[in-house]
């Protein structure tokens, strides 16, 4: 299912799809070269954007959940991913101990339920401990439809954590760590810990991912003989902004000026009658800090005193540890006239489904990752990986799909040079 788009199917979003379906041999030939050099994230999750001019990715997530909101038509390409991935990893492995966020709403306890069938089908036993103290003897939570989940108390001895009589080989997060790094965690010198924990919102900061995708998609732009803003969303960073002692907000003003100037000559450049704006948001995930969304930097005082405003009042800190500037991509895909945007999924190296997050409250400009958002399945089961060579740009599912996962699949590349860049434990990346 494609949903309708708003803008017309000519210009640079076609023009786009055709550079890319006539370059699948080259595009797939450089994607298994840079995984020759380069370690994939074990599991990740990209927001992708269609503005109709440009396409790009917003969000990577290197700890997704959502996995029950693919269909089972996909489970057998993520089974398949989620054994090689495996395999290069602890190939004798036979038991996983998969580490959850402390939620228990329904649907995050059922995308716990997916991956845990998911990694079942893979030849692995799987159980859940969890990080809360709340959880002192295993507690089983039954979900609609028949599923359940177990949730049991984490058991760390000198090097090694698992649960009583359950002693794993590899321990996977599906816990962004942004609360920060619980010691259980830490110094694990015999299991193998995915993601790192370096991945964690604890360290991680989304000016260095974008850092890495700049890269990336100049490399893949120079590849194909495109302009890499056709898929790159441009980014400024200030260091901390203080919003109630007012200090960084003159680094956050010229940086935002300086940005939607940019993107304004771009604009022009190609014809676009849209107007710019740009995204303000912690660098660091800060949960207390929410989105800014600049059109005219005049209007950023009257922003950020609403957002001081929101943050007192909701009993949150008024300093975002860094901000990040990024340029603004609309979405202009609709489902029934609500706004969508497509939801690439990624295990190993290998694009294995997704969905449109669908939002009927939200504006194109807005975040759609907010209550009231619901899903509607990609058909990537067959459609990620086959193209459909000679078919009009704009017409066939297939190809415009085979262009999301591309676009997933450069934003996980990129996150594989961030992880390098920024492991502890090795030479920094330069």
């Amino acid at each position: 299912m494609v949903p309708h788009l708003v803008t017309a199917l000519t210009g640079p979003i076609n023009e786009l799809e055709q550079r890319i379906l006539e370059s699948t041999p080259v595009i797939e030939r450089w994607f298994r070269l840079e995984w020759m050099e380069h370690t994939p994230p074990f599991y990740s999750a990209v927001d992708v954007r269609n503005a109709g001019f440009k396409l790009a990715p917003v969000d990577t997530n290197l700890y997704p959940g959502g996995w029950n909101h693919l269909t089972p038509e996909m489970l057998p390409l993520a089974v398949q991913a989620a054994m090689a991935a495996i395999e290069k990893i602890c190939p004798e492995a036979k038991n996983l101990l998969l580490v959850p966020e402390n939620r228990r709403d329904i649907s995050y306890l059922s995308n716990l339920a997916q991956l845990q069938r998911l990694f079942y089908m893979a030849g692995l036993n799987v159980r859940l401990g969890s990080l809360s103290n709340d959880i002192k003897d295993p507690t089983t939570i039954e979900l609609p439809g028949g599923d359940k989940v177990t949730l049991e108390p984490l058991i760390r001895s000198k090097r090694r954590l698992g649960l009583k009589n359950f002693d794993p080989c590899t321990i996977l997060l599906n816990n962004d760590l942004r609360a920060g790094v619980p010691g259980i965690l830490e110094d694990l010198h015999e299991q193998y810990l995915l993601p790192p924990l370096h991945a964690g919102w604890a360290t991680r900061r989304k000016s260095q991912h974008f850092k890495a995708y700049e890269e990336v998609s100049k490399r893949f732009g120079k590849l194909l003989g495109m302009d890499p803003w056709l898929i790159n969303p441009l980014y400024n960073q200030c260091g901390e902004v203080d919003f109630a002692q007012g200090t960084g907000l003159e680094c956050l003003r010229s940086n935002v000026d300086a940005l939607l100037t940019k993107v304004r000559r771009k604009y022009k450049e190609y014809g676009i009658n849209e107007k710019p704006f740009v995204v303000v948001k912690a660098d660091d995930s800060h949960p207390g800090f929410g989105l800014l969304s600049v059109r005219d930097v005049k209007d950023l005082d009257v922003l950020v005193a609403k957002t001081q405003k929101a943050m007192v009042a909701a009993g949150g800190a008024t300093v975002a540890p860094d901000v990040i500037i990024q340029e603004g991509v609309l979405t202009h895909e609709r489902i029934n006239d609500a706004v969508a945007e497509p939801v690439v999924y990624m295990m190993d190296r290998y694009v294995v489904g997704g969905f449109y997050r669908v939002h009927a409250e939200r504006g194109e400009e807005e975040s759609l990752s907010a209550p009231g958002a619901r899903f509607v399945p990609l058909a990537f089961e067959k459609s990620a990986i086959m193209p459909q060579p000679g078919q009009k740009p704009g017409a066939s599912a297939p190809n415009r799909f085979y262009m999301y996962g591309v676009i997933g699949r450069l934003a996980m590349l990129a996150a594989s040079y961030e992880l390098e860049a920024t492991d502890p434990d090795a030479e920094t990346y330069d």
